[in-house]
């Protein structure tokens, strides 16, 4: 009984305390704050340049003809294992085009646009862009080709 009659008694007296601390900065304006700056006396506004220079940045998707990657394993579309009419049916080169078309290249050469794919399945199945490259035969290169 008396543990908690103290208990309450310390409680009262912190939240006393507390009130009495918030009651002290209620008072406008406070003691130890700065007055107004006069808008003549602020500094003139510093334009600091972009965080990264320009050779430090990565192409936007409007900068760049459109995104390839491999895709070794048998590509199944709707449930099905998609073929290219020369009968090959893995190891594709996936390329997502800046117009959100999704086309498909087989060992072989063949290309062809896949209707049933789109640039969220590109986006969700590739990796991140490790290489950006200005023609795309030495894209192509780059991915074995």
């Amino acid at each position: 009984m008396f543990r908690r009659n103290r208990a309450d008694r310390e409680f009262r007296e912190a939240q006393r305390a507390g009130q009495a601390v918030l009651a002290m900065h209620t008072e406008l304006p406070l003691p130890d704050a700065p007055g107004p700056v006069a808008a003549s006396a602020a500094p003139a506004a510093t334009v600091l340049p972009d965080f990264l220079p320009p050779d430090f940045r990565a192409p936007s998707r409007q900068d760049v003809s459109g995104f390839m990657m491999r895709w070794d394993l048998p590509l199944v579309i709707d449930g099905e294992v998609h073929a290219c009419h020369c009968g090959a049916y893995r190891n594709w080169i996936v390329f997502n085009m800046r117009d959100g078309s999704v086309w498909l290249r087989c060992p072989v050469g063949h290309e062809a646009e896949e209707i049933r794919l789109n640039t969220a399945w590109y986006n969700r199945n590739s990796g991140p862009v490790d290489h950006f490259h200005p023609t795309l035969e030495d894209g192509l290169r780059h991915l074995g080709r």
